[in-house]
């Protein structure tokens, strides 16, 4: 079934309404930012959320902040996976071309996993997909092995909504080691728990794909992201097992990682603010090209219901292109796109300026 592009812009007309807008303003300790608000209950409401929205009335409690608690366990992994990741590099030049081919074909997939699934589909709800689409990306999902989809979705959408602050899970104020890495080696801020405790997950816990997957979790981790890496090259072209396992497994389990970690780091710290110069979150298309479509960061922190994260279709956004090809093959429906009028209204009210230099 075609799925009509025009349609899906029809689909947002209420989007004009989402541009009314009021002048408040946001304090969150010393910091006081004028910020022009978006009508979100407009444009969140087809999709039956609001949780990925910028929660205003937020404020960090006053006092020192508490101790950093140490994850040695995960030290330990992470400092092993990326050990294991710089042994990786160096058989390259050893592997047979078939399987540096299937590495980047699991890359791509674990990476639509994140992409096309755990975030703008089911954070987001910003299109809908198939049983057999989300099957496939929940297998996908698997393979990137970046927690649980119910788990990763319940982290993001509380970073989307304390963006920056200290309920942030992986907030950027903290740096740039904390917010690409380091949140993962140090026990959670007791805001990130207590706020994440409070989302409305419903909508995830209702999908039965989902709570399936989180139910057998470890086992679809076991097999989509370390057996069938590494069994496939190993089995069908005679790959040896060390190259087998090291490459298509750690290399790109690693390399998947530090691609989505980037999007929380260096998308939040490098690029320019067309759309609103009030939130950190950037523009960073080296990060895009990395993340399949993800570094359009400012867009997406400004319009978090947006397919696409972008205004610029498939630049840099593989992750568009997929799910255009999904809706295309009648796999995904009713894709939310903001109109072209919103986005340059948006721009000239609140961005810095830099769309006007290209």
């Amino acid at each position: 079934m075609y799925c009509h592009l025009s349609k899906e812009f029809s689909s947002t007309s209420s989007t004009a309404a989402v541009d009314t807008v009021t002048s408040r303003v946001t304090r969150n300790g010393n910091a006081v930012v004028e910020k022009d608000l978006l009508n979100h209950e407009d444009s969140a409401g087809d999709r039956g959320m609001i949780d990925d929205i910028f929660d205003e009335t937020y404020r960090e409690k006053e006092g020192p902040k508490p101790p950093l608690r140490y994850v040695w366990r995960n030290i330990i992994l992470m400092s092993l996976l990326h050990l294991g990741a710089i042994f990786a590099l160096m058989l390259i030049p050893s592997a047979k071309i078939q399987t540096l081919a299937w590495a980047f074909l699991c890359f791509l997939l674990s990476a639509l996993g994140i992409t096309a699934g755990s975030h703008r589909l089911w954070s987001h709800r910003s299109y809908k997909a198939t049983l057999p689409l989300r099957i496939f990306l929940t297998f996908a999902n698997s393979m990137a092995f970046q927690n649980d989809i119910y788990e990763w979705v319940r982290d993001h959408r509380v970073h989307h909504k304390f963006s920056e602050t200290d309920a942030d899970p992986h907030n950027a104020m903290r740096g740039f080691f904390f917010s690409h890495i380091g949140w993962l080696l140090v026990r959670k801020h007791p805001d990130v728990i207590e706020k994440g405790q409070k989302l409305d997950l419903s909508d995830i816990k209702a999908d039965k794909v989902v709570m399936f997957q989180r139910r057998y979790y470890k086992p679809s981790v076991v097999l989509m992201c370390f057996t069938v890496p590494t069994v496939v090259p190993w089995y069908f072209w005679d790959e040896s097992i060390v190259i087998s396992f090291f490459i298509p497994t750690i290399l790109r389990y690693a390399a998947g990682l530090n691609a989505t970690w980037l999007v929380n780091s260096a998308a939040h710290m490098f690029g320019n603010r067309p759309y609103d110069q009030n939130i950190n979150p950037r523009e960073n298309p080296l990060v895009s090209l990395g993340a399949l479509g993800e570094g359009f960061h400012n867009y997406h922190h400004t319009f978090p219901y947006d397919y696409s994260t972008s205004e610029f279709g498939w630049r840099f956004n593989l992750t568009t292109a997929f799910i255009d090809l999904m809706c295309l093959l009648g796999l995904a429906s009713d894709r939310k796109k903001v109109s072209k009028e919103v986005i340059l209204a948006r721009k000239m009210r609140t961005g810095d300026g830099s769309h006007k230099t290209g």
